[in-house]
């Protein structure tokens, strides 16, 4: 209740005092020239004082100016004048104007297009906004990804230079630093993740129909938070455009791996599914009552077809109220059957060689924007974010008859083993903004923002079966080691957060050639996260006591007969310090900054610089079953000053050079200190480490841009990082599939280049009787990155000289970055018709090389040339996808969207010491192909 006042209270108190301004873009062509870019021309707001003149791509831009409507004029010496009378300028948006100027003839109105969108959604504001920024940064708008194809905001960011993602873990990584070196923002607000095993949230949760535009920020300002090393990702959410707005749209397909005989017709869905309605999952029994009350066997979906529908809609009303809508819901299904291995000092420990996947997603969004314009200087607006998601997997191993996973039988027994693990994970996710911007007098302007996020991330009902069995079905024994191999478990996760910042921006200079500026402000966060697993066990008082009749119908000996007759019998967790049968632990982050920065530009130079006061204090209080004792905590406080600088020289109006330096921090996240055991369907484990500490970043990047037009990019990038105490995942020493969190050495660095093009390899000719232009658009995006990575591995002894832990193994001392790829490329080729009805085609790729998934150990640190687990390595792959649509009239497109089209294997590999031999030789430990999906899809816009 009292966040409820809180918010209430701000939105009130403000609210009448909301507005903001709006600006013009375009580019002006010379018809005498062919329509070559026309430099040095006038564009003025008649009976205003405001006016530019166009750079040497025809390139203008005038902003700030108030809502209202105009006549806009182009003039250049010798030529007619060409006056553009009510165009209306939007508060927030950005009117496009494109016209060319004749010293022959004026132009007509109908020859000239005008576009209203938001400020960050077409590709000409962005990559001005990119050729106008000191710091160095990339984006990409709706306008490009719908060309592209592109559906979520995950898949846009690997439209950027240096951006990878990883098909095993699911990170992004940002010139090959992942997930705990990348911080996410929307609109410039923290939002959380929606997995325990992630620092930031998954950005597919965000489809493109949310979306104005997402920017990688690659190196640091002092305004954000100092928690990243790599860069900022920042989703720009959508809010409307022009006057009105109302769109629908379907689509539907298939995956090619689910198609496949035997799959289509037999595919494999969890018990939950009973308690599903519209991906939302509801359940009143507790886990222990789920034992004999709800199904322990897999259920058949009919029909597992793609599809998916949304709808748009936006009014704005009396000029001043704008709302804007969109909602979703679709449904994806996807198969993988591949190989699972698992090695222990150097020997095969588990071997799964029909490991096959389920899994079915269900995905709701819903995005409401507000914004309330009272006059032409102040602007206040709420965004409120929805996600329901609910993945549904079952996980199977052993059916074949081919499986050694938990070792209590062998072949010569004759029996072997099956495992299935049928999951759903709920998220639920609610972030709900308030953000301000007033301009106070001429040179003073207020920026703040406040938000609050909800989060569960739960796993309601997770059923786990392990038997031992005859191929042949004479047998099936249920797994007898540990009293866990047959239970029902449910994880909840609940974080709270609360976010703030207030920034005043002070204009002391501000001229052509000059400029001094001021910013100064504060930030804060809070989060706090409430988790809690449980797990209900169920086992045989004695072997054999009860025998399933097949691997298919396990669930028939879960009755609550047979725990009455005394054959079963129920385990549960010992007790923790609250009196419940449950693991949990509690976790706290309190940021607190204050920030303060200045900008000078003299002429072609322009420095900003500034510097961040920022104290992180970091709480987590376990009680966890596994450990001895069972209740801990860690404690963390970082209070550091982050500098930064940021220069900028641009040589003439097609060049710029910018340098970079800063120093930043890398926190753990809750659930790398939280030492909890998180056990995947393959059985491997994840723990926390209560011992982590935080990584802290000095970054130096050098970058040239060209701008040979409005449109078209060239740039050259060299950076560097120095990370000091780098966090890795690892192999605990001496265990069989548990990971860990160690800062296993002092010191990574990590160089890198980087080079970009965006090119128009073929544009439409004009046609200077009408002003009409035919023919098509084909323009070419290309992106490289190489980089040289390596940390070393150290050693830690006690006080009197024993060695405690060792990271080195068979004479290794240095090895590489842990999530880093030596290449990253991306590539996209994209085709668009001139005039009515476009065509357009667009078709991309994306690979990134080798990267090392876990790093490796030594498993007796006095053998450890012999006997150890060497690194885990996921193999590079490449990613295709295309698009084809067609408008046909002003209301309806049409497309066809293929994701995946090589259908790669998605490989990991390790190298494995033969014992005999001593030659070590590469290994499969895990593969699988996610499958090619191809989909229909149909807009309409009333």
């Amino acid at each position: 209740m009292n966040k409820l006042l809180f918010f209430t209270f701000l939105f009130i108190s403000i609210i009448s005092s909301a507005q903001d301004t709006g600006s013009i873009v375009g580019t002006l062509k010379d018809k005498e020239l062919n329509d070559e870019p026309l430099p040095f021309a006038n564009v003025l707001l008649k009976g205003t004082t405001k006016g530019t003149t166009s750079d040497f791509d025809g390139l203008y831009e005038i902003s700030d100016i108030e809502p209202g409507t105009y006549t806009i004029s182009f003039s250049y010496l010798g030529y007619e004048t060409v006056e553009m009378p009510n165009i209306e300028i939007i508060a927030g948006k950005v009117t496009t104007i494109d016209v060319s100027l004749s010293a022959s003839q004026g132009v007509s109105l109908d020859e000239v297009t005008v576009t209203t969108v938001a400020r960050k959604d077409s590709e000409t504001a962005l990559l001005l906004d990119q050729k106008r920024a000191i710091e160095i940064k990339e984006s990409i708008g709706a306008v490009e990804l719908a060309k592209i194809g592109v559906s979520d905001a995950a898949t846009a960011t690997t439209k950027i230079s240096g951006v990878s993602s990883s098909e095993a873990s699911g990170d992004v990584f940002v010139r090959g630093l992942g997930d705990r070196y990348l911080s996410s923002t929307l609109n410039g607000l923290p939002v959380p993740s929606d997995d325990i095993d992630k620092k930031n949230i998954n950005l597919s949760l965000f489809p493109t129909r949310v979306l104005q535009n997402v920017s990688i920020s690659k190196t640091y300002g002092v305004e954000g938070s100092a928690d990243q090393a790599s860069g900022t990702v920042n989703i720009t959410s959508r809010e409307l455009a022009g006057s009105s707005e109302l769109a629908i749209g379907v689509s539907g397909g298939v995956n090619s791996n689910v198609t496949k005989s035997g799959v289509y017709d037999n595919f494999r869905i969890s018990q939950n599914s009973k308690n599903t309605t519209f991906g939302f999952y509801d359940q009143n029994l507790s886990t222990q009552q789920l034992i004999t009350n709800q199904g322990w066997n897999t259920l058949r979906q009919e029909n597992p077809m793609d599809y998916s529908m949304s709808i748009a809609a936006g009014k704005k009303i009396a000029d001043k109220l704008a709302i804007f809508f969109t909602a979703s819901h679709s449904r994806s299904f996807e198969h993988r059957e591949g190989v699972f291995r698992q090695y222990r000092s150097n020997f095969i420990d588990d071997t799964i060689t029909d490991a096959t996947t389920f899994q079915k997603k269900i995905v709701n969004t819903g995005l409401l924007d507000i914004t309330y314009l009272a006059n032409a200087k102040n602007k206040i607006k709420s965004s409120t974010f929805f996600v329901n998601k609910l993945d549904e997997n079952v996980f199977e191993g052993g059916r074949n008859g081919e499986a050694t996973i938990f070792e209590e039988t062998s072949p010569s027994e004759g029996l072997f083993q099956f495992i299935r693990d049928q999951n759903t994970k709920q998220t639920r996710l609610l972030v709900t903004q308030l953000i301000g911007r007033h301009q106070i007098g001429e040179k003073n302007t207020l920026n703040w923002a406040a938000g609050y996020n909800l989060l569960n991330a739960d796993e309601p009902n997770r059923i786990r079966n392990e038997v031992n069995f005859d191929p042949d079905g004479t047998l099936v024994q249920l797994g007898r080691n540990g009293g866990f191999q047959q239970r029902k478990s449910s994880q909840k996760i609940e974080d709270n957060e609360f976010s703030a910042y207030l920034k005043d921006e002070l204009k002391i200079i501000d001229e052509e050639t000059r400029n001094f500026k001021l910013n100064f402000g504060l930030s804060y966060r809070n989060k706090e996260r409430d988790f809690s697993s449980e797990f209900v066990g169920v086992e045989e008082v004695n072997t054999n006591a009860v025998n399933p009749s097949s691997i298919d119908d396990l669930g028939a000996v879960f009755r609550q007969s047979y725990f009455d007759a005394g054959l079963l019998e129920i385990n549960l967790l010992g007790s923790n310090a609250n009196d419940e049968r449950k693991d949990i632990y509690l976790g706290t982050l309190d940021s607190k900054a204050a920030f303060f920065s200045f900008n000078v530009g003299l002429d072609q130079w322009n420095f900003d610089a500034g510097l961040r006061f920022q104290r992180d204090e970091i709480k987590v209080a376990y009680d966890i079953g596994n450990l001895s004792p069972r209740t801990g905590d860690s404690n963390q406080d970082y209070s550091n000053f982050y500098p930064s600088l940021n220069i900028k020289y641009t040589i003439n109006e097609l060049n710029a050079l910018r340098l970079a330096v800063s120093r930043t921090i890398t926190l753990p996240e809750f659930k790398e200190i939280a030492p909890f055991n998180y056990v995947s369907p393959t059985g491997q484990i994840t723990r926390g480490n209560p011992d982590l500490i935080a990584s802290k970043d000095i970054n130096l990047d050098l970058k040239w841009e060209y701008f040979p037009s409005a449109a078209q990019l060239v740039s050259v990038a060299a950076f560097y990082k120095d990370i000091s105490d780098p966090i890795n995942r690892v192999r605990e020493r001496g265990s069989a599939g548990i990971f860990s969190y160690f800062n296993s050495g002092e010191k990574a660095e990590i160089f890198g280049l980087e080079a970009e093009t965006k090119l128009d390899l073929v544009t439409p000719a004009y046609n200077d009787d009408d002003g009409s232009e035919s023919g098509y658009n084909l323009n070419m995006v290309l992106n490289v990155t190489r980089m040289w990575h390596q940390q070393d591995l150290k050693e830690i002894y006690n006080d009197e000289g024993n060695l405690l832990r060792s990271f080195q193994y068979k004479g290794i001392t240095k090895t590489d970055l842990q999530g880093a790829s030596d290449w990253i490329f991306n590539t996209s080729l994209n085709y668009d018709t001139a005039g009515d009805n476009p065509f357009a085609a667009s078709i991309n790729a994306n690979y990134a090389s080798d990267k090392i998934y876990s790093l490796g150990v030594p498993t007796d640190q006095t053998n450890r040339d012999i006997f150890y687990d060497d690194a885990i390595v996921e193999n590079g792959f490449v990613v295709l996808n295309a698009q084809i649509s067609k408008e046909f009239g002003e209301h309806i497109k049409v497309s066809l969207t293929g994701k995946n089209l090589l259908n790669p294997e998605i490989k990991q590999t390790q190298l494995i010491r033969n014992p005999v031999t001593e030659i070590e030789l590469e290994q499969t430990v895990s593969s699988y192909s996610t499958g090619m999906g191809i989909s229909l899809g149909l807009n309409y816009k009333f």
